[in-house]
């Protein structure tokens, strides 16, 4: 498949922003103090279902033709494409199963049913859940919407950013999480094809480091079992399509632990008054954690998402309380 290009993120701005948040881009300047940078964060936190992938959702429901329509749609996720599918697919009329893991969040699993999908659930592993979501579109003649590595989803993501280009004239660093890579393989397009100075940097926690795995071996890899509390970024293996355009344009992917991201969570909630799942949290935990070096510039981190537990909120608060 064909990676988007720039003038491919242009047209899915056009087919999905009248339909989703045009997210703000917030000043932190407490947390950017602490790196000795000036930071803002891109809220897509606050965008529809809770994060970034309505995006990508949406611009590929828009462009499915009247037979796929008709016969409907089906993924794999562990929550946020998931809903993101199911709220496009009810919005355009079109049936959506989702297929998640056994393991996935109650609330996303409730939040998906609740925009009408049809939720399955397969499997103790996202390889596992991936194999059965490709059966079902078999079985039942589904068109298979993939969560990360579809150029039509890329191109949806890369709408994140075209707007931070557009909000912030003068931007040095773009911080970005990376699950399977759809939203940095957007991103990283769009701002590398508009202005090619400002840096593009990546992040994975630990436990869930696929795409740091696949660029030191020169190729997409897959990983057998994960462990992190970025649920949002436990994807099993880099795209065919994601990991050329992360390989090109991203200029470096970095690693931070999950402690590391339960502060971010806790110093985003505090200092700047916003709530990040553990994987929304993920670009700052990057920042102020000192893995990105980036003192003096203009730093924009992602704020992917808001899907969280109640129960990982609490225990956030229980750790910084201890």
């Amino acid at each position: 498949m064909p990676a988007p290009n720039l003038a491919d993120i242009r047209a899915a701005h056009a087919r999905v922003a009248p339909r989703i948040h045009r997210t703000p881009l917030l000043s932190a300047t407490r947390l950017g103090a602490r790196a000795g940078v000036t930071l803002f964060h891109k809220c897509e936190s606050l965008q529809k279902t809770g994060s970034f992938k309505v995006r990508g959702a949406l611009n590929n429901v828009s462009q499915l033709d009247a037979a796929a329509r008709k016969r409907g749609v089906v993924t794999v996720s562990a929550g946020n494409h998931a809903q993101a599918l199911a709220w496009a697919a009810r919005d355009a009329g079109v049936r959506c199963t989702v297929v998640m893991p056994t393991t996935a969040s109650r609330m996303k699993v409730d939040a998906s049913r609740g925009y009408g999908a049809e939720v399955v659930l397969h499997g103790a592993s996202g390889i596992e859940a991936f194999a059965h979501a490709h059966a079902l579109a078999k079985e039942r003649d589904l068109t298979f919407v993939h969560p990360f590595d579809d150029p039509a989803v890329i191109a949806g993501q890369g709408t994140v950013g075209l707007e931070i280009l557009e909000q912030l004239e003068s931007v040095d660093d773009v911080i970005v999480p990376i699950g399977g890579g759809g939203l940095i393989a957007g991103v990283a397009t769009a701002i590398k094809e508009s202005r090619p100075q400002v840096r593009v940097y990546g992040v994975e926690p630990t436990g869930a480091a696929v795409m740091r795995q696949s660029l030191d071996a020169g190729h997409p890899v897959r990983l057998e079992s994960m462990k992190t509390i970025a649920d949002g970024l436990a994807a099993p293996m880099a795209g065919d399509v994601t990991y050329p355009i992360v390989k090109h344009y991203v200029d470096e992917v970095v690693l931070v632990s999950d402690e590391e991201i339960m502060e971010a969570m806790r110093e985003i909630l505090f200092s700047a008054k916003l709530l990040a799942e553990g994987g929304g949290a993920a670009a700052t935990a990057a920042i102020l954690s000192g893995k990105l070096k980036l003192e003096g510039r203009r730093v924009v981190a992602v704020l992917s998402g808001a899907n969280v537990d109640a129960s990982r909120i609490t225990e956030a608060l229980a750790r910084d309380a201890g």
